[in-house]
């Protein structure tokens, strides 16, 4: 019985490497590899024979350009949703939650970030640590500088960065493991958020977003809080839109550039914060199963999007925060 139910799983393993196979870098047919190495020599030091193995080591993933080319929040809303708020997202999380409820209390307590906006991120990104990293860093980040010329320089760049990451880390980059975009840990930090953003919650000295969920929980927090997380301020609104002038606001994207009280004007009414008529808002529209829907998005919304740029994502960490404060809300119910 075990040997007929491990045949099929090995030939789509099989399979799956005769249709991705990994390639070894030749750094000589890439020019860009050696302007690479003399450049982390002159800039930061590196050793130019270490590099140099380093570059002998990494395989090209032809996989990698693949699921960069078709992302998730390419999908319509009411598809994207269903990956990422379900029951198991909510099971999960609560007991996330009650096991570290201490780093998370803290976390809210320092950044005034609330423990379920914590917890609705580390869902989305890695349903709390349970999805496996699947691509060696190195790998991912150097396939995609050479072999994505619309986001070359992004991936350049963030080669470079993880090469000082791993360096401050004194960490092997070639052990290190992440996503098909090269984001790292529970949190999946690129590794320019890393180093700039990454925080030694737990206290041991060390920023270990892979081992450490008190340094992902702190690190989330802090992430948000720098890039203009306010405590007191709502995240987002449902609305009520009257005529057909709200068409141009929603051109204006995800960052809040009017006022409540100019919305107003264009025939957007919020329905829940209507008090502080002078917060800005945006516009933001979403492909629901019967039809466009709209929600205001406040700075606390644009704020999350600074984490993924993607307003479904952003949208999908609310739900699921949603989701867990009330379920939690239900389990302490006498």
């Amino acid at each position: 019985m075990i040997v007929r139910t491990l045949r099929p799983l090995l030939a789509a393993a099989l399979l799956a490497i005769a249709v991705h196979p990994a390639l070894a870098l030749d750094a000589g047919a890439w020019p860009e590899v050696r302007t690479f190495i003399d450049d982390m020599v002159r800039q930061h030091g590196f050793q130019a024979a270490e590099l140099e193995q380093l570059f002998a080591d990494v395989q090209l993933r032809r996989e990698v350009v693949e699921a960069i080319e078709r992302p998730g929040e390419a999908r319509p809303w009411y598809e994207y949703r269903k990956r990422f708020l379900t029951e198991q997202h909510v099971r999960h999380g609560l007991a996330y939650w009650k096991l570290h409820q201490p780093a998370l209390e803290r976390a809210s307590r320092e950044y005034g970030v609330p423990p379920e906006i914590i917890l609705g991120i580390l869902g989305v990104e890695t349903q709390y640590g349970r999805s496996a990293s699947r691509y060696r860093v190195i790998d991912a980040l150097t396939t995609l500088w050479l072999q994505y010329p619309p986001r070359a320089d992004f991936f350049r760049r963030e080669l470079e960065e993880f090469l000082l990451l791993a360096r401050e880390q004194k960490i092997d980059p070639r052990q290190v493991k992440g996503s098909y975009a090269g984001a790292i840990g529970i949190a999946q930090f690129i590794p320019s958020s890393y180093r700039r953003y990454a925080v030694d919650f737990d206290g041991d000295g060390r920023r270990d977003l892979v081992n450490s969920p008190a340094d992902a929980i702190g690190s989330v927090a802090n992430f948000l809080r720098v890039h203009g997380w306010s405590a007191m301020d709502p995240i987002s609104d449902t609305v009520r839109l009257e005529g057909t002038r709200y068409f141009w606001v929603e051109k204006f994207g995800v960052r809040p550039v009017l006022s409540v009280r100019e919305l107003v004007r264009y025939g957007i009414y919020p329905l829940q914060h209507t008090l502080n008529t002078d917060r800005r808002a945006a516009l933001i529209s979403f492909e629901g199963e019967d039809g466009p829907f709209y929600r205001l998005g406040y700075n606390n919304f644009y704020v999350i999007t600074r984490y993924n740029r993607s307003k479904l994502y952003a949208l999908a960490v609310l739900e699921l925060s949603d989701k867990l404060r009330e379920a939690r809300a239900q389990q302490k119910e006498p």
